[in-house]
């Protein structure tokens, strides 16, 4: 990780993989949180609605616990007709998930959320990613997941993998928005918050 001096320290509050290498490409010092947040959806929420509200409750969960620091928190649900689909967590809600969505234009609805509790900071961004999916075989879904288990990926389908193949189009202004941390909209934020990006 870079030497850098922040004028605060920085947080992200995650434990996934994914954004944690997202975040490591700004090369900024940064420490790992597990935010403790419920992420039922509520009655009737829309998918980015659920997005947004989960991004900035992980981000001021972990911002209680470290009230001087700038924390980053993040949400990503997949949209399929306004309907959110989650992390499947199983082999069986993966197949589910990925025979609904063949042949289909799905939202990913991406969140981050910045917090920082001692100045008084608290913005968020949404970022949303259109995906065509393939219309693929049962088999090609069995393929793949027995290939990649990405049982923790919102939407079953991990773009960054074997999951590409799957797809048939991708229209975004933020390629990172999809792998789970919108990068353009988290470097806005930080800058706003007052940790310096090349600066």
């Amino acid at each position: 990780m870079a030497s850098l001096t922040l004028p605060r320290p920085l947080v992200l509050g995650s434990t996934s993989v994914y954004r944690r290498e997202l975040l490591q490409r700004l090369r900024l010092p940064f420490e790992v949180a597990r935010p403790e947040v419920d992420e039922t959806p509520r009655p009737h929420e829309a998918p980015a609605a659920l997005a947004q509200r989960l991004a900035m409750e992980k981000a001021q969960a972990v911002a209680l616990q470290h009230p001087q620091a700038v924390v980053i928190g993040s949400d990503q649900v997949a949209d399929l007709n306004g309907e959110p689909l989650g992390k499947p967590g199983t082999h069986e809600r993966a197949v589910l998930q990925l025979q609904r969505m063949r042949g289909q234009t799905v939202v990913f609805q991406t969140a981050v959320a910045v917090v920082c509790l001692e100045s008084g900071f608290a913005q968020g961004a949404l970022a949303q990613v259109m995906v065509r999916f393939r219309a693929y075989s049962d088999e090609a879904i069995e393929s793949y997941l027995r290939a990649e288990t990405p049982y923790d990926c919102a939407g079953s389908a991990k773009s960054e993998g074997l999951g590409i193949a799957l797809l048939e189009r991708i229209d975004n202004q933020d390629p990172t928005a999809l792998v789970g941390l919108p990068l353009i909209e988290t470097c806005r934020l930080l800058r706003a918050a007052g940790i310096p990006l090349l600066d």
